[in-house]
């Protein structure tokens, strides 16, 4: 599926950096579908510095699942869990990562012959699920589950038979033929048995004719090793400790705890990464989802910023950049402030310059960002909650939008809007051509009538000038009037449609009416 801040190795590495400064104590993972080339990619992955990698077989999947999912997606999970853990192994990247598996695993059998192609940790979902109850009637996305297992009805809920204690048992019953098998191979430990495949023999007396003569030498091929080479004994370096908020962080934790406003003046280079999100872990975890007031932490910084400026800034939080942001600024934003303005001094025009990469706010909650500049491609993607104004964007703007507003002072590039089901953007459309660079199929193009709408956008454009000094919002704010017509209110048809069914359920409310399924 298309996870827009990953289109390469080194994206999918920053994205780990990233949820390792969001919480150190997590383990990041990544899924990897078994496919021919899949060791590659895990070298790749491991190299990025993920502490586990799974290899999920073709057989898996829940009954939500499309067609073309259930039919065409990967191979048996022995091929891709071999061909991984044999490259890694090769590479010397083995010891550094734990290997999962998962795909219709159902006996002790297959967690013993998993192990010995080199897995650690074994996932078991559909085989759980039929314990509880499951029918497999693929009805899951429905709410029409017949045994009461994935639905919400509360009389077919009343069906559902199953209790903690049968999954207890199964599972029981696997560690237990798992146990008899390894004995039998005299083999004490999981740990032991990881990447020995040289245990496992191939039936010559097969009669079947499609079977016979198939050559499994490379998938139980066993390169030369160390036995503690073969599994995971050692810590990946993420290099958190490095990053430039640990030069303050204790301050700032110091100022959380005695319940003081915190402030810092920093300068920042590119080599900077994910700045701001090891103090929002902190704050995250005194203060949760509320956060602190508005402007408790400021952090102000002059320079270039490095990948994710900002990433997952909670709510009390506001970061300052005087100079230019790289790619994913805002990423996963959670209610803090994100204010990014030229070099003091600059003698070009922001609003014909870039102040920020591609994937800004992407996946945002909540928040605020004012950007005195433009930003590149896929802006504001996912986002579902944060505000922002920015001066411009390209392609793919606001895509797979489901919250908050989006203030575009300039061009938007092309395909605007797809897949956009909520939110609001306003658009400054100079040359009246926004309409041909949207998706109209699923957007209603307005103008601004109400007055509530002129009064919400006028204030986030006196905000905008208050905060990064804009001449190009100043402008528009000054000359107010003659400014309006130009802007064009974008209005996903779903949210329209939502809120129109909302109003009218309201207006039976108050009349005392029965509301229509």
């Amino acid at each position: 599926p298309p996870h827009h801040d990953i289109y390469s190795i080194e994206d999918i590495a920053q994205l780990i950096y990233d949820l390792k400064n969001a919480n150190r104590d997590a383990r990041v993972s990544v899924k990897l579908v078994s496919e021919a080339g899949v060791g590659t990619v895990a070298a790749g992955v491991a190299k990025g510095h993920a502490d586990m990698i799974l290899i999920a077989g073709y057989d898996g999947g829940t009954g939500a699942s499309p067609l073309s999912s259930i039919k065409h997606a990967g191979g048996p999970w022995e091929l891709g869990l071999a061909e991984a853990h044999q490259t890694l192994l090769l590479n010397g990247l083995r010891n550094r990562v734990r290997l999962q598996v998962d795909g219709q695993l159902k006996t002790g059998r297959d967690v013993v012959v998993g192990a010995l192609l080199g897995a650690e940790e074994f996932g078991f979902a559909t085989a759980p699920l039929v314990v509880c109850g499951c029918v497999m009637m693929r009805k899951c996305h429905t709410n029409g589950c017949p045994v009461g297992v994935a639905t919400q009805d509360p009389e077919l809920r009343k069906r559902y038979t199953g209790k903690p204690e049968h999954v207890v048992n199964f599972l029981t019953m696997i560690a237990e033929e798992a146990r008899g098998i390894m004995a039998s191979l005299g083999i004490r430990t999981i740990d032991e048995l990881v990447g020995r495949s040289d245990l496992i023999e191939v039936n010559d007396a097969i009669t079947f004719w499609k079977a016979r003569g198939l050559d499994f030498s490379k998938v139980l091929m066993t390169p030369d090793a160390k036995p503690e080479d073969r599994r995971c004994t050692q810590q990946q370096e993420h290099g958190w400790e490095t990053g430039l908020d640990n030069t303050y962080l204790e301050a700032a934790c110091a100022a959380m705890d005695a319940g003081k406003p915190f402030v810092v003046e920093s300068k920042i280079r590119n080599v900077n990464r994910t700045v701001g999100t090891l103090v929002s872990s902190e704050l995250a975890k005194r203060f949760g989802n509320a956060g602190l007031a508005d402007d408790t932490i400021t952090l102000k910084y002059s320079g270039a910023a490095g990948q994710s400026f900002g990433a997952f800034a909670s709510k009390g939080m506001t970061m300052v950049l005087e100079g230019e942001g790289n790619d994913y600024v805002g990423k996963g934003l959670s209610g803090g402030k994100i204010i990014l303005k030229p070099y003091a001094g600059a003698d070009y025009d922001p609003a014909e310059n870039m102040v920020a990469g591609n994937v800004v706010l992407y996946g945002a909650t909540g928040g605020e960002a004012y950007l005195n500049g433009q930003a590149g491609e896929r802006f504001a993607i996912r986002n579902s909650g944060a505000t922002v104004v920015v001066e411009g964007v390209g392609d793919h703007g606001c895509e797979y939008m489901t919250g908050g507003c989006a203030v575009i002072l300039g061009s938007t590039g092309v395909n605007f809007g797809a897949g956009m089901s909520g939110g609001i953007a306003y658009i400054y459309d100079e040359t009246g051509n926004f309409d041909n660079q949207c998706n109209l199929d699923t957007l209603d193009l307005e103008q601004l009538k109400l007055e509530a709408d002129l009064n919400h956008l006028k204030q986030l454009l006196e905000n905008h000038v208050r905060y990064t000094g804009s001449p190009k919002a100043r402008k528009i704010v000054e000359n107010w009037d003659l400014s309006i017509p130009r802007f064009i209110k974008v209005f996903p048809m779903e949210y329209k449609r939502a809120l129109g069914k909302l109003s009218c359920e309201d207006e039976a409310i108050q009349r005392g009416e029965p509301l229509q399924q």
